[in-house]
């Protein structure tokens, strides 16, 4: 790793959510709940995870302990603003004092704008940025079942504006859960495909923000651990899903990464994620942010290389100069993408040329592009996304 520097000043944000992490934790959420003084739940997850039972799951623990629940599972996969609406509508109607989110991050995601939307005025969209709610939210249980977004662990909640169809993020302090219970069993059951898209999501989130310009010591150790666990047991665990140590390994692996990019935020590829999710693209996050990574990483190496030589190590591949062990590191992600299937390209997942210049329009406004390695202009995000086409 990057050696210190002495002079540095730095701040790191005091970590929200409480975490409980191992096989089997999903039997202390009950306690959880107690201890937070919730008496009726509001479930909020999609229909999937709803489908595959481990709702049912969270409904038998909390059951046993005499807490009622209800459940809204009408999240879809990019969560939208009114999506939130009618699920504060239910949290409203059912008049439920606590929030357990289960599911991916747009679950999570979800949950937790429930949470704040129940106590801020709408529209929820004014408070887009970081630190502009007013008031804290209801408390918020978040139960991942994914080793991708990190939205356990992270003050952001990234949702749909569905009045102008662009994505949006609502962060600070007041965004997140007060526990993150982190149970690896239940990512036993995550097809091959959503395990290596999500699973490259964490990877993105721990390079980008190890690379980027806001690299600081605490981020680095966490983020530098997380790509060296999901380097170690993604394949793996898409490979064979029943591996138990993958399995933990890469929740432990998203979950430190999720920690670490609070105080950095990403870079270019978050950037792009954004709208290429919006619109009438809808571009799955995991596998759009699976394909940028190598492009990304080969524009930003000459930021700085040092780092990205770092990348290099942490993945295993190489111990050379730095120019050249960030090239290895550029080489060894693209073969990552292609052991465990990822689209060789955006076009295969929906990007046209003629939608390249508004997707950029929208991806240089973001905040990621101001903290990237290397400066860029939309120009140049428009020639890595034909490179990715």
């Amino acid at each position: 790793m990057k050696s210190i520097e002495y002079n540095q000043v730095f701040s790191f944000p005091a970590i929200g959510p409480e975490v409980l992490f191992g096989f089997g934790v999903l039997k202390r959420l009950p306690e959880k709940v107690a201890e937070l003084g919730g008496k009726r739940v509001l479930i909020v997850t999609d229909k999937g995870v709803h489908a595959a039972g481990i709702v049912d799951q969270v409904i038998e623990a909390l059951a046993e302990a005499w807490i009622p629940a209800v459940v809204f599972d009408d999240v879809p996969q990019d969560s939208g603003s009114k999506t939130v609406e009618r699920a504060v509508e239910m949290w409203r109607a059912e008049k439920c004092d606590l929030v357990v989110g289960v599911g991916g991050g747009s679950s999570l995601d979800t949950a937790k704008a429930v949470a704040f939307g129940a106590t801020n005025p709408p529209p929820l969209t004014q408070y887009a940025g970081l630190n502009k709610l007013r008031h804290p939210g209801l408390p918020v249980i978040a139960i991942p079942t994914t080793a991708g977004t990190g939205s356990e662990v992270s003050y952001w909640a990234v949702m749909t504006d569905d009045d102008s169809q662009v994505k949006i993020g609502i962060g600070g302090a007041l965004v997140f859960p007060r526990v993150a219970l982190a149970d690896p069993a239940l990512t036993l059951s995550l097809p091959p495909f959503l395990t290596a898209t999500t699973g490259m999501d964490a990877l993105t989130h721990a390079i980008e923000s190890y690379t980027n310009l806001s690299y600081q010591p605490i981020s680095a150790a966490l983020t530098y651990r997380a790509i060296e666990l999901i380097g170690e047991f993604l394949v793996r665990a898409v490979q064979d899903g029943a591996d138990r140590e993958a399995r933990y390994g890469m929740f432990l692996g998203s979950l430190l990464a999720g920690m670490g990019m609070n105080p950095t935020r990403l870079g270019i590829v978050h950037a792009l994620a954004m709208p290429l999710g919006s619109w009438q693209l809808k571009i799955a996050h995991g596998a759009g942010n699976a394909v940028l990574l190598p492009h990304v990483m080969a524009f930003n190496q000459q930021g700085n290389p040092t780092l990205y030589a770092d990348v290099a190590r942490a993945l295993g591949v190489g111990d050379a100069d730095p120019l050249t062990a960030s090239q290895i590191a550029i080489a060894r992600v693209r073969a990552l993408n292609a052991e465990i299937g990822i689209p060789p390209g955006l076009g295969a997942l929906g990007l046209t040329e003629a939608m390249i210049p508004q997707v950029c329009a929208e991806a240089i406004k973001s905040g990621n592009i101001t903290v990237n390695p290397r400066p860029c202009t939309q120009a140049d995000l428009e020639a890595i996304c034909r490179a990715a086409l």
